[in-house]
């Protein structure tokens, strides 16, 4: 065969095998017209659950935080919160929102005197005291005064809406001047000489809306309290975290200001039977090497 032949023959093979492929796009983008792709968007990863690791990541050596420790040494027994039925079958709806970088910062490794932090995560319940609108819109404004700034890692609306703000591997101004005192004693830490020192570098803080018959209320210590949705999203975000229960405390418990009364006629008992409904332990046996 001469190759002028050949030649030929190969650039014919290869309009063909072009020709069909153009067909074959053709008709798959007439199939997508017809049937379009749909998916639901996604959360972003560090809006789903508050972490119990949220350290700061500038101290990657450190042990990870998400278990329950026991004092045995040999074969220690360590437990984990895990989901449960109940759990799966509740689903609030929820909101990604923006908060302005001023309003929240990173968590620290170290304080002011360069002493490592080496706190287990707490969470702090807080309410807003007026609409979760007027919270939101706060967080989304530039403050450059350092006793201004503020924000919530998550709020939840009225409705059981779940609102995601700050990612939980950031440090949420939530609670100046405050203290947890837990069964480690108390602790707190100094981040910034200029401020007291703070619960804000270890917690993760939550807050509920406000109801509206407390807005334009003579009294701040009383309203007419919280809706079961509410209850229950609460306890729904906070299952997905490996924070134990008497780590979890409110913005009244870790204040040392005296300003501090919320959550206001918040039921407890409630919240902790919804929470052990939603989340159970689980032992987990591990052998030393």
């Amino acid at each position: 065969m001469r190759f002028t032949d050949w030649a030929a023959r190969v650039l014919l093979i290869s309009l063909m095998f072009a020709a069909l492929i153009v067909v074959l796009l053709i008709g798959r983008g007439t199939q997508l017209k017809n049937n379009p792709i749909t998916s639901k968007p996604q959360v972003p990863a560090w809006s789903q659950y508050p972490k119990a690791k949220f350290q700061s990541a500038k101290n990657p050596e450190k042990k990870s935080q998400d278990i329950l420790k026991s004092p045995v040494k040999i074969n220690k027994p360590v437990a984990r919160y895990v989901t449960t039925q109940a759990f799966a079958q509740y689903r609030p709806n929820y909101q990604v929102v923006l908060v302005d970088p001023s309003n929240y910062g990173e968590r620290y490794a170290t304080g002011i005197n360069s002493e490592p932090f080496n706190n287990q995560p707490i969470i702090v319940l807080h309410e807003t005291g007026y609409s979760a609108s007027s919270a939101i819109n706060f967080f989304q404004v530039a403050h450059d005064d350092e006793n201004v700034q503020a924000s919530y890692h998550a709020l939840i609306k009225l409705d059981g809406t779940v609102v995601y703000l700050v990612p939980p591997e950031k440090r949420a101004f939530g609670a100046s001047n405050s203290v947890f005192d837990g069964s480690q004693g108390s602790e707190t830490v100094k981040t910034n000489p200029n401020l007291p020192p703070s619960v804000n570098n270890f917690a993760y803080h939550v807050s509920l809306e406000t109801p509206p018959d407390a807005y334009d209320s003579n009294s701040q210590e009383t309203h007419s309290g919280y809706t079961e949705a509410q209850y229950n999203s609460l306890a729904w975000l906070i299952a997905q975290s490996q924070v134990p229960n008497d780590r979890i405390t409110t913005h009244k418990q870790v204040d040392r200001s005296g300003k501090k009364v919320d959550p206001i006629n918040f039921d407890g008992k409630k919240f902790l039977d919804l929470l052990n409904t939603y989340r159970q332990v689980r032992p987990i046996y591990r052998v030393n090497k």
